[in-house]
């Protein structure tokens, strides 16, 4: 009998982030046809939930997997980091380049540019803006020659970040070269945010900067949230990945926007 292949690290987070959406879709679900669907052992099923219960992603009850509500789903960044990862990781090699030295890069509190904090440690002299208090974390740890000023204001523990007056009235004073920031959802080339105070951080670091670039990802696309905030038109170039369906990429093209799309790396077995 040939032994079964172990699969890496980065397909068993890929196969847990599946488990995680297919519960959220669901709302809860019996474990025992979690693993039917995801042709797993009960064990590793077991064990793929009480890691995802660990982090706060779902819960677990009585034989059964049970998400959280929707909302808390759709914006925690317990719930974003991990979601996507291909897809963000190539998204933030898409735009390392673009990063100058000696220059001055807003970065919202996004999840999907955790993924370059290690590239900007090539950068010289860089000074990086942020709401984010994980982003300035892993810039800390992974980047540690980067000056970067932490926007305080009312911190929100589920996002890891602070918004509010204090951090609208810091960006007013700051004058930036590049922003990069994502979205929430995105629809027909027109961009949504469900919580009123990250709109304003974005629309207030929109116009601190010099110039602005969207990276998002696929799953982004063709929804909308309770607050809409302006088009892709406020960005110089939005960046996505292959799986972006076609109408959203000719709505923003429309709009006179450049696109650019990314090939995520499969995780290796």
């Amino acid at each position: 009998m040939t032994a079964r292949t172990r699969l890496s690290q980065a397909a068993v987070e890929e196969r847990r982030q599946a488990v995680l959406r297919y519960v959220a879709d669901h709302g809860e679900t019996r474990i025992d046809d979690l693993a039917r669907h995801f042709g797993v052992s009960l064990m590793t099923m077991h064990r793929d939930l009480d890691d995802l219960t660990g982090r706060h992603l779902l819960r677990k009850e009585r034989g059964r997997a049970v998400a959280f509500p929707a909302l808390t789903m759709e914006t925690a960044t317990r719930f974003r980091e991990n979601s996507a990862l291909a897809a963000k990781n190539a998204l933030c090699a898409a735009v390392a380049d673009r990063i100058r030295p000696g220059s001055t890069v807003l970065m919202e509190d996004s999840t999907t540019l955790f993924p370059l904090a290690p590239a900007l440690a090539e950068v010289d002299q860089l000074h990086v803006v942020t709401n984010s208090v994980g982003l300035a974390q892993r810039l800390g740890s992974a980047a540690p020659a980067v000056n970067v000023t932490l926007l305080g204001g009312h911190y929100r523990g589920d996002f890891n970040s602070c918004t509010g007056p204090t951090v609208t009235r810091a960006l007013s004073q700051i004058r930036a070269d590049l922003a990069l920031m994502s979205a929430t959802a995105v629809l027909e080339g027109r961009l949504f945010h469900p919580l009123n105070d990250y709109v304003e951080v974005k629309l207030a670091m929109l116009a601190s900067a010099e110039q602005a670039l969207l990276l998002v990802d696929h799953s982004k696309f063709g929804k909308t949230a309770t607050y809409a905030y302006g088009t892709v038109a406020d960005y110089h170039t939005v960046i996505t990945d292959t799986a972006t369906p076609d109408a959203e990429l000719a709505a923003i093209r429309d709009l006179g926007v450049p696109v650019e799309t990314v090939e995520p790396e499969e995780p290796s077995l």
